[in-house]
């Protein structure tokens, strides 16, 4: 049975992804071991982990995550207190799909999309 899944995403730089996690997205570290080439954060019950990658062309990078969210309207209005850019092609709007959803790209442009599900009528 499956229980969870922890999405490995690439990164240039350790200590940039870590402070965008940390600072931006309200993230903490995860574990107490510090491995140079690999970082892991979490935030309520997601975590994320990432891959030393320093060759990585941000503009060639197709990481993506869909992160289910409650109170989503709040979190969005964190992330733009906190400064966060949104893409702009990603704010926050009600999809087609019943999804109510908004898209970022972290420091070396990993597609993170997150989601609520929109009440039926």
């Amino acid at each position: 049975m499956l229980i969870s899944v922890h999405p490995k995403l690439p990164m240039r730089n350790k200590a940039v992804t870590q402070q965008y996690y940390n600072d931006k997205l309200g993230f903490t570290d995860l574990g107490s071991a510090d491995y140079p080439e690999y970082l892991m954060v979490e935030k309520d019950n997601i975590e994320l982990h990432f891959f030393l990658f320093p060759e990585l062309n941000p503009e060639e990078n197709y990481g993506q995550v869909y992160i289910r969210v409650n109170r989503i309207d709040d979190f969005y209005q964190t992330l733009l207190d906190n400064k966060v850019r949104i893409h702009p092609n990603g704010l926050l709007e009600n999809k087609p799909w019943g999804q109510r959803e908004f898209s970022l790209l972290d420091p070396d442009n990993n597609l993170l999309t997150f989601g609520e599900t929109l009440p039926e009528e």
